[in-house]
Order: structure tokens, then sequence, then C-alpha cells
């Protein structure tokens, strides 16, 4: 699955430069231009990563990324904002706010790539080649196993992405619609209700044997895999 990107970023020019570089390198960018559309879209696309302008319309980029850290469905989404401000106090802010990197414009594409790869890597191991584990649960990505307390877990082809996609993000409440276009694609139109399907064979599979349930369903909300079932 392509990572995504969320550019909020008012700059058009600037939009569409961060757009051609990072389509280059395999990353699906979808844009806001102002705060109040990136709080929105960040909620419904639950993306792998943000890019944060600091100078927004409507709602500034500081705020934003405080509101971000206060919802429990965007609140483990990374935040690299990117600023004209260069002053210490400016930067210290920003990260003490919750955002795991801080750019200065001008950047340079490389920088901004491997900013991005280096914030992946550090809160998502999946994009450093690792194998995911929760609990007792361990999913080689690369040789596409899974295994429950050491005990081989044989997956159809979207529980896989799904118990995928839990993993990289533990602890973390996803709704149906951010879990499909997450695991199923932006582009793929699937009824809301087959998450549900997809979740009760997970399910099945993961706790054959008596094992525990580790994904909890949140009333209204969705679902996270989560310890505290446990």
């Amino acid at each position: 699955m392509k990572p995504t990107v969320l550019l909020i970023e008012d700059d058009l020019s600037l939009v569409e430069l961060v757009r051609y570089n990072l389509d280059k390198e395999g990353f699906d960018v979808i844009h806001a231009a102002d705060g109040e559309e990136g709080l929105v879209m960040a909620k419904e696309h639950a993306p792998d990563l943000i890019l944060l302008d600091w100078m927004l319309p409507f709602v500034p980029g500081i705020e934003v990324c405080r509101r971000l850290r206060k919802s429990p469905e965007t609140a483990g989404i990374p935040v690299i904002m990117l600023t004209a401000r260069t002053e210490e106090g400016d930067r210290i802010r920003g990260l003490d706010t919750g955002a795991d990197d801080y750019i200065t414009k001008p950047y340079s594409p490389r920088e901004l790539l491997a900013r991005i790869n280096a914030v992946l890597r550090r809160v998502r191991p999946a994009y450093s080649g690792q194998v995911l584990t929760y609990a007792d649960i361990a999913l080689d990505a690369t040789a596409h196993k899974v295994t429950r307390g050491g005990k081989p877990v044989r997956l159809g082809p979207t529980e896989f992405r799904l118990l995928r996609h839990f993993l990289e993000n533990p602890d973390r409440v996803f709704s149906r619609e951010q879990l499909l276009d997450s695991v199923w694609g932006h582009d793929v139109y699937v009824e809301p209700r087959t998450v549900d399907v997809h979740i009760r064979r997970l399910r099945k599979v993961l706790n054959d044997g008596g094992a525990q349930d580790v994904i909890r369903t949140v009333r209204s909300a969705g679902y996270a895999l989560d310890l505290e079932t446990v």
C-alpha cells in the first residue's frame, strides 16, 4: 500500500512542487488548503503522515496540530510542520504542541523526503522492513506470514492488510470509513458494513483456539488494536 501524506498548505505553487516530488517516490498525496479543511481530511482519510504549514487561513497550523493531538482519531498521526519561522522559540513551540519534526522554508525536496522517511521509520516500523509485533502477534510483511503465540495464522489478503494496518497503528481508533480508505483504497467503492465482515473474519482466525481478542470495538467510533481487551 502507498503511504498517504496529507499536505495542509495554502501556497498552491508549493503544493504542486511537493506533490510532484512525493508522487515520484511512491507517496499518495492529498491536499487541504486551510486549517479547517485539513482537520476534516485528517479524520476522513487517516493519512500516514501530515505536512502542516504554520501560516494557514481560518485555523493556524499550530492550532491544527493541537487539535490533531487532542482527538483520539488523529492523535497518533505523525506531523511535520512547515514554516518560514526560524526562531528557536517557534521551533520549540511547534514541537511542544505535538509536531514530530519541524522544517523551515525554503527547503529542498531531498531534505523533505529524508525528513518524511525518518519520521515514518521512527513511528511506523513497517517502513524500515521490521517485523510488526503486538502482544503475541507477529506479522512479517516481506514473507507475508503471520503468527500468534509462535503458531502460523492463515489470513486472506484483505484480513492481512487489515491486520497490518492495525499493527502499524496500535491503540488508535479507526472508523469504518477510515479503514476503507487505508485498506481498500480511496478509489474503491465498498459498503462500510463490509469492514465489519472482515473484522469478524480476522477475529475468528486470530482467536482460534481460545486466544483472547485484541481488537476492540469502540461504540459509534470504530475499531482499534488495543491491549485493554486482553
